[in-house]
Order: C-alpha cells, then sequence, then structure tokens
C-alpha cells in the first residue's frame, strides 16, 4: 500500500512539474508598456519587451508595426547600443490636426536589427524604446503588431488577436497597450498617496504600473500556484490515508 501512494505522489509531481515548465514557456510574450501614460498623454514612453524563447538561437530582429488606425505622431525612437533601426513612414488619408498645423505623415513600422555579434541571447529579453509625441484621444486601447527574428532563421510573428467575444487567449497574442482616462489615472494616484503620519515611515516604494498583458500573466501565474498546492494538497491527504489503513490493518 505505501509504495503504491508513493508512486501516485511521485506520477502527480512529475505531471505538475511538466505543466509547470509549459506554462512557464509559454507564458513569454512580447509585450508593451507605458508607466503612467493615459489617453491622450503628451511625450509618452513606450518600452516593448522582447524575452528570447530559443534554447540556442538568439534574437537578432525586431520589427514593431504601429497602429495606423489611431496613428502616432511625432514619434522618435531611443537609441539601442548593438542595434540598428529602420523607420518607415506612412502617409495618413486623414491627416490630424494639431495645434502646431495638420500631420500627414506618421511613422508606421520600425525594423530594429542586430549589429553582427550582438543580439538577445537565450534566457535574456531586450527592451526597445520609443517617445510619442500624442496618444490618441478617445481610444483606450492601443496593438503593436512584432514579428520576431532569431539568429537560425526562425521568424515568430506576434500578430493574432482574440476573436471578438472569446476568451481564449491565442498562442501568438500582438502586443497591446492599455490605457486609462487622465481622470482616473489622478484619482487613483490620489487615492494612493500616503497620509502624512505614514509618509516618513516609507517614503522610497512606488506603486508600479503594469499593462495589461502583464497584469494577465501575473493573475495566470496566481491561478497556476493555487491548482499546484491544492493538488499537493490531495496528493499528500491520500498518501496519509493510505498510511493510516495500512497501520490499523497492521494492529487489527
Amino acid at each position: 500500500m505505501p509504495r503504491r501512494v508513493v508512486a501516485l505522489a511521485v506520477s502527480v509531481f512529475a505531471a505538475l512539474g511538466a505543466g509547470l515548465i509549459a506554462a512557464a514557456s509559454a507564458s513569454a510574450h512580447v509585450t508593451v508598456v507605458a508607466p503612467g501614460v493615459t489617453v491622450g498623454s503628451s511625450d509618452a514612453s513606450i518600452t516593448f519587451r522582447v524575452p528570447d524563447e530559443s534554447d540556442k538561437a538568439s534574437t537578432v530582429g525586431v520589427k514593431v508595426q504601429l497602429p495606423t488606425d489611431h496613428p502616432l505622431p511625432g514619434v522618435l525612437v531611443a537609441p539601442l547600443p548593438g542595434w540598428t533601426a529602420t523607420i518607415k513612414q506612412t502617409t495618413l488619408a486623414t491627416a490630424i490636426k494639431t495645434d502646431d498645423g495638420d500631420i500627414s505623415q506618421v511613422v508606421s513600422e520600425i525594423d530594429w536589427k542586430a549589429d553582427p555579434g550582438a543580439g538577445i541571447k537565450p534566457g535574456f529579453f531586450g527592451q526597445f524604446s520609443i517617445i510619442v509625441g500624442a496618444l490618441p484621444q478617445g481610444v483606450g486601447t492601443l496593438t503593436f503588431k512584432a514579428i520576431q527574428t532569431y539568429s537560425d532563421g526562425q521568424v515568430v510573428s506576434w500578430i493574432e488577436q482574440p476573436a471578438p467575444g472569446s476568451t481564449t487567449a491565442p498562442e501568438h497574442p500582438a502586443p497591446e497597450l492599455t490605457l486609462t482616462a487622465a481622470g482616473a489615472s489622478d484619482a487613483a494616484s490620489a487615492s494612493a498617496a500616503p497620509s502624512p503620519t505614514s509618509a516618513s515611515a516609507s517614503t522610497s516604494s512606488a506603486p508600479a504600473t503594469l499593462s495589461a498583458s502583464t497584469t494577465g500573466g501575473a493573475s495566470k501565474g496566481a491561478a497556476t500556484t493555487g491548482i499546484v498546492l491544492g493538488i499537493i494538497g490531495v496528493v499528500l491527504g491520500a498518501a496519509a490515508l493510505g498510511l493510516s489503513v495500512l497501520r490499523g490493518r497492521r494492529s487489527a
């Protein structure tokens, strides 16, 4: 009886370990973050985080397509050592009205290529940043399609979007940036402000801002941990019950 219980526990733990490894590898997606930005923000800093998911090959190319349905004027690319950026522009059918005049051309694509010997090695991630002159008004979500190229020739297209009404996450989702309304952000900041008595106790901590994709990853990780702990509890309970029955039989 104890041998059967131990074998069952080992099998369950092995299955859980394989599931956790698969979940960890599947969660390493290309994401976009923009801490503190709101709808209509000016001079907004946006960063694309690109993990290398290969076991042997390095990431040597990252291509990001900026949304043209909600164009972003005044895009500037931050220099990145070891990488060369090529910027492509497109002409809008309807110009963007600004205080400084109409804007008819905007950046539609940025193509980063690693210099020889450079790139993102396996087990690491890279960050590619831009600054946008102004984010569009009345838009809560911006989608940035990305193409990742590896040194062995593999190409991964992060361009998939969930079907309308579907709760199933695509295998290679396009990075999405969720923007909050300016008023909502100010109210959240005011409610999170420390009281005069607590400010002196802790002045170095600051709330972290996460994009929708990173928040979803944290929630999935917490759910996975809860499921794993629950299964472990069931297995240990079954083992204890088996040992108790065996002891009862021996004493009888």
